[in-house]
């Protein structure tokens, strides 16, 4: 059962080149957690920013902010490793009983972050407290209706259910924390695996706001969101995509050999009728196509059993700040 004493909470912000909004995202942050400390929610808290190697003054305004309070850690990457992978890592450094984990766009608005702890500690048994997207402002229909049908494929192709429209905004119990960083495949698509640990989940509702600065770095159609839900949400958690592929091949070897039997037939009744070239090349096409995409798909998870053979680390961490001060305080 989730305790109800105050508790220390971490918050991890996975991001890369935010420098117009960092300084409004911890003054927002600080003043909600410490209305939350003196309320007696919590009893502590710290925010781990894990900078994904920035090229803007992201780093230095943090650090500028850390000389107010103790309360700003830092990891900073040797290279641009993704959100998943960063987030991760933040989790790994986090000591807190609880574990929020956000973007640093202010898409998501801190002030929700008391509900989270809320349904989290009232709760019975609740260790993942979900946030669920009633609206998403400057968002177009195109990307909804493409979000939509990502989460109807992944919901109807994996074991477990992935609450539609939540996205990473999201409260984890310390020992969801401790699965889920003992989880080291690559390309972790960590909507899914914090779905795939299990335990009782809770959701919290809301309506998301536009971008408060800068321009959006997932567009819908854009490379990395689409290899992104290949590699790390469909080939992760399913292999319906090769059942497909095999299912696909068996009728497509049936039809085509009830062509030739066809023809074989019709050779015999009427010998003087012979086969146009466009149905012969028709068919060759058809089955070089169905070749062409089952050698793809076996190609996506020979790439995937590539990547977690040899055994890389998902993230190498350049430069920490705050941690050393962390321990002092703790001694």
């Amino acid at each position: 059962m989730s305790s109800q004493k105050p508790a220390i909470l971490s918050i991890v912000f996975s991001f890369r080149n935010e420098e117009d909004v960092l300084a409004e995202l911890i003054q927002r942050v600080r003043t909600v957690l410490q209305q939350e400390i003196n309320k007696g929610t919590l009893v502590e808290y710290e925010l781990i920013f894990v900078d994904d190697s920035s090229t803007d003054r992201s780093y230095e305004i943090l650090v500028d902010q850390a000389s107010a309070q103790q309360d700003i850690r830092i990891l900073l990457m040797s290279r641009p490793f993704g959100v998943s992978p960063c987030a991760i890592a933040g989790m790994e450094c986090a000591r807190g009983d609880a574990v929020v984990y956000m973007d640093a766009d202010l898409q998501d608005p801190p002030e929700l972050i008391p509900e989270l702890i809320s349904a989290w500690q009232k709760g019975e048994d609740i260790d993942v407290v979900h946030t669920i997207r009633l609206s998403r402002e400057g968002e177009s229909r195109i990307k909804m209706f493409i979000t939509r049908v990502g989460y109807w494929i992944l919901n109807r192709t994996t074991e477990f259910s992935l609450p539609q429209n939540a996205g990473d905004f999201k409260l984890l119990s310390r020992r969801v924390v401790d699965h889920l960083v003992q989880l080291r495949e690559r390309n972790p698509f960590l909507r899914g695996l914090v779905c795939w640990v299990g335990f009782n989940q809770a959701y919290v509702k809301y309506h998301r706001k536009k971008r408060a600065a800068g321009k959006a770095k997932f567009p819908v159609l854009g490379r990395k969101v689409i290899w992104n839900f290949l590699d790390s949400a469909l080939i992760s958690f399913s292999n319906l995509p090769l059942k497909i592929a095999l299912f696909v091949g068996c009728i497509v070897s049936v039809l085509a050999f009830l062509f030739l039997v066809y023809f074989v037939i019709q050779k015999v009744v009427l010998p003087y009728v012979t086969p146009g070239i466009s149905v012969i090349m028709v068919t060759v096409l058809l089955l070089g196509g169905v070749q062409l995409v089952t050698i793809g798909l076996l190609g996506l998870y020979l790439s995937s059993v590539f990547l977690e053979a040899k055994g890389r680390p998902n993230y190498i961490i350049k430069e920490t700040f705050g941690f050393e001060q962390r321990k002092k305080n703790k001694g």
